[in-house]
């Protein structure tokens, strides 16, 4: 059995906090009685089982979700028999594995792609949990997970990243490997997990996409996932800490909204609609989701609410699902009369409701919305003409009001808004009226940049920052991750950057880039955000 080496993707300092990944997972793992070879002899493959890694998810007080699947063969459809596969698991109190406090045996079915999502019960709040598993003689690296603290406790720090956009064909993924190496109680993902575009024919890409095209088909979408989970540096991400997900468009389609592709003239709502499906699958069998988004059809249950003590609440949103279709044509572009349609709306009435009994609840000291596109207003040309980005909250003016004047007037403890989507690092002042840049500031959008996706329009925005003074930051040239640090006095973003250009420095082209830059904001409690 040959398991994979992730040892070289930790620095010192992440193995001097001993998540240990790799060979040494191998270490007393004889422990529990139902890792019986009775069992375990029912399945044995000569090729590695777990060439995904490992993951874990959705942390609550009590439980959290590990999950795995095993892929002998991962660009394949995942190469294994069309029958149930025993996975035996464990979670322990210590990073080898001696004191194991829950254990089982999971089925990984044909049906879901012999992916595993084992919800573990009775775990103690706000406590580092180590977790593997195995089938046959084959077992998995060890992944490192944490609980949430109880929802009424007083927290005085909590330390998280957020990332988004990591395409495949435009660069490695040297953020992943530095993000290992951070000090975090947690990820959030934004979207743009995968990209459903085709191989790309040119010579100069960095790596290709699997596959003959776009994926349409369960198995296309499997091995597009796969494909990305094969990256050691995301791996060894997802084995450092638990993560919390949300899509965005390329997921499934790009600029898709609810049962309207991108071009409905290359597709039918049928065969729209049994694409997504086949998406909304994929996607669940790649990531540590918890038995209520399991996909029904067409419909997923993404958007969800976790707390961690008193200290921050997380309203996870879905800005794809339950849209109404983007106006004027799309794209960047002038507003039409339809970007203010009242009945316009990017999480419909459902999500909305929800997230406004939330705020109107919550009893932490910050209050965040996790989302995918750029919250704040901005005009793209400088002068006297304008564009906007119409697929994200520019297109639909009316829901962002909504949301912004519900935050005035019920006034939730510091509304922070974090998003992905548009390759380049933001941070806003979230105004009640936009068109007077000198009314109340009601909340702060903090955007992050890609992971690897690139960005070619920042001479353009650049130019016109000064129309938009509510802008305190923009950097379009940089790939890289956030790293946000609260405690209840003041909240520290941190963005984590590669450097801009091989004139320069490593960039995405490296896959052992280092961060070259730290860009950093402070937040004060009740204040309003300034560089530090």
């Amino acid at each position: 059995m040959q398991i994979p080496n992730f040892d070289r993707l930790l620095s010192s300092r992440l193995r001097r906090r001993q998540v240990l990944i790799g060979a040494g997972s191998l270490t007393g793992f004889a422990i529990a009685n139902q890792w019986s070879n009775k069992v375990l002899a029912q399945s044995r493959f000569s090729n590695y089982l777990f060439s995904l890694g490992v993951a874990s998810g959705e942390p609550w007080p009590d439980s959290v979700v590990l999950w795995t699947r095993l892929a002998p063969d991962p660009l394949n459809g995942g190469g294994m028999p069309q029958y149930n596969v025993p996975v035996l698991w464990q979670i322990a109190t210590d990073e080898n594995m001696r004191q194991v406090v829950r254990s089982g045996v999971q089925m990984a079915t044909p049906e879901f792609g012999h992916s595993v999502h084992v919800e573990v019960q009775g775990l103690q709040p706000a406590r580092w949990y180590w977790y593997r598993f195995r089938v046959g003689d084959q077992v998995s690296p060890i992944g490192r997970t944490r609980t949430a603290p109880d929802s009424n406790a007083y927290v005085n720090r909590f330390r998280f990243a957020f990332a988004s956009c990591q395409n495949w064909q435009q660069g490695f993924y040297a953020a992943y490997q530095n993000l290992a190496q951070e000090d975090l109680d947690l990820v959030v993902h934004l979207g743009d997990y995968i990209y459903e575009g085709a191989p790309s024919n040119s010579p100069n890409v960095l790596r290709r996409h699997e596959g003959t095209g776009e994926p349409f088909t369960l198995e296309q979408y499997r091995n597009r996932h796969a494909q990305y989970k094969t990256d050691t540096s995301l791996q060894a991400a997802h084995a450092a800490f638990p993560w919390v997900v949300t899509w965005d468009d390329h997921e499934v389609d790009n600029n898709w909204a609810d049962e309207i592709p991108q071009d409905p003239d290359r597709q039918s709502p049928e065969v729209f609609l049994a694409r997504r499906a086949a998406a909304f699958q994929a996607y669940y069998e790649h990531m540590p989701l918890r038995e209520f988004s399991r996909p029904k059809g067409i419909d997923l249950q993404l958007y969800r609410r976790l707390n961690f003590g008193n200290l921050v609440e997380f309203n996870v949103l879905d800005t794809r699902q339950y849209r109404t279709n983007q106006p004027c044509n799309d794209g960047i572009r002038a507003r039409c009369a339809e970007a203010f349609d009242e009945n316009a709306t990017l999480v419909g009435t459902e999500q909305e409701q929800w997230l406004f009994n939330n705020l109107e609840r919550s009893q932490a000291r910050w209050n965040v919305l996790a989302q995918q596109l750029v919250f704040t207003q901005y005009d793209w040309t400088a002068g006297p003409d304008s564009a906007f980005n119409i697929d994200a909250w520019d297109g639909y003016v009316a829901s962002r009001s909504r949301i912004l004047n519900f935050i005035a007037q019920r006034q939730p403890t510091n509304p922070v808004v974090i998003s992905g989507d548009t390759h380049s690092s933001w941070v806003s002042d979230l105004k009640a009226d936009f068109n007077d840049p000198n009314s109340a500031t009601v909340a702060t959008e903090f955007v992050g940049t890609s992971i690897s996706s690139s960005f070619g329009a920042s001479d353009r925005i650049e130019a016109a920052l000064p129309e938009s003074p509510w802008v305190k930051y923009f950097n379009g040239r940089q790939r890289g991750y956030v790293v946000c640090d609260l405690n209840h006095q003041r909240w520290r973003n941190d963005y984590r950057l590669l450097a801009q250009s091989p004139a320069t420095g490593p960039t995405v082209s490296d896959p052992n880039a280092p961060i070259v830059e730290t860009v950093s904001f402070e937040l004060p409690n009740q204040g309003t955000v300034e560089r530090v």
